[in-house]
């Protein structure tokens, strides 16, 4: 099971707009300005009955559904028509502030999104569709009847996009999962994410176990990103023995918690600078075996980290919540992640790997 980052404003609305836009510009854009010039008449004949702030609703449409061009001459004419409102003495001068206001802030917002390319509601479906590919990227396959997986990703701050991601990847008796932190958070680390997260995909289970990591570091390398780093974890299990690898890049270390003694474990795969910071890059790596009822937790640095805290502090307080939650079945990666309470000021992950 996996919990992708809580959900944007709901998709359908985005089509909705989409389909509103997907009509040719001169005539969405002059249907909008009629309506504007019907409005700003009936507000000049009954203010009280037509507030002209009214026209704040249409400028919202025109910043979604028109390209740049369209929403100027939109944002021209309601400009005008506010000087027209505001020679009614009827007409509340705070109603006016507001038109003016809200013009200069759908220009802004129009700026942005041609600056990043991003035209109307196709734009922001665009994004709808990022944040949907990459909770589906994330889903975790279908295990054997004595093994058990899931993953939860949280974005800061409830952010439709998160720059923390699940990859997996089984075939027979090999089970690979990857939990990967791209560097910074929100919409512009969320694309990022995507992109890495379609790489390393394929990736998985082309390569030796040895190779995945630095094939992944080379391709970071390639990007020439501005915040081109990452860090991630890679898990390899041989189902029928539990034999795993663990090699991390400047990531925190998983915990494996042993069920036959109660003992929690830190793998300590010293080594392993963050992907896309050097050439030839060397992961830690820890190798073991997975007894029937141990688990393995793999978490980003958004549990551990907090300001005023020191990281060690955060690994023992994720372990005592490990101890806590994990021992007892099912211990989903759901309940690890309440039960460290960690802040939301960064992306958090999980990934809970169960022998049963």
């Amino acid at each position: 099971m996996t919990t992708s980052p809580r959900a944007a404003p709901s998709g359908w609305v985005w089509r909705l707009l989409a389909g509103w836009a997907a009509g040719p510009q001169p005539v969405v854009g002059a249907a909008l300005c009629l309506a504007a010039a019907l409005y700003t008449a009936a507000a000049l004949w009954r203010a009280q009955w037509f507030a002209p702030s009214g026209l704040v609703l249409l400028l919202l449409v025109g910043a979604f559904v028109l390209r740049w061009r369209a929403l100027l001459v939109l944002v021209a004419l309601v400009v005008l028509l506010t000087a027209g409102l505001a020679t009614d003495p009827a007409v509340d001068p705070g109603q006016i502030a507001v038109l003016v206001l809200a013009c200069g802030a759908v220009v802004t917002f129009g700026v942005e999104r041609e600056r990043l390319g991003l035209q109307g509601a196709p734009g922001a479906l665009m994004l709808v569709d990022l944040r949907d590919r990459l909770a589906v990227g994330g889903r975790l396959p279908e295990l054997p009847a004595r093994w058990r997986a899931d993953s939860v990703v949280r974005s800061a701050h409830g952010a439709a996009f998160s720059g923390d991601f699940v990859v997996a990847y089984r075939s027979g008796d090999a089970y690979e999962v990857v939990l990967v932190d791209v560097s910074g958070k929100g919409q512009a680390a969320g694309v990022r994410a995507l992109q890495l997260q379609g790489a390393l995909g394929g990736l998985l289970g082309a390569l030796p176990v040895d190779r995945f990591l630095p094939a992944a570091n080379d391709y970071l390398l390639s990007q020439g990103w501005d915040e081109g780093f990452a860090t991630a974890a890679h898990l390899a299990v041989d189902l029928p023995t539990g034999r795993y690898r663990v090699a991390t890049a400047g990531h925190p270390p998983p915990a494996v918690l042993h069920a036959g003694s109660g003992r929690i474990e830190v793998l300590d795969a010293r080594g392993g600078v963050a992907l896309g910071v050097v050439e030839d890059m060397h992961p830690g790596v820890a190798v073991g075996v997975l007894e029937p009822g141990d688990v393995i937790v793999l978490y980003t640095d958004g549990l551990v980290e907090a300001p005023g805290r020191d990281v060690d502090q955060g690994i023992d307080r994720l372990l005592g919540v490990v101890e806590a939650v994990v021992a007892a079945q099912p211990g989903s990666a759901r309940e690890v992640l309440a039960g460290v309470r960690a802040g939301e000021d960064d992306d958090r992950a999980v990934v809970v790997l169960r022998r049963l």
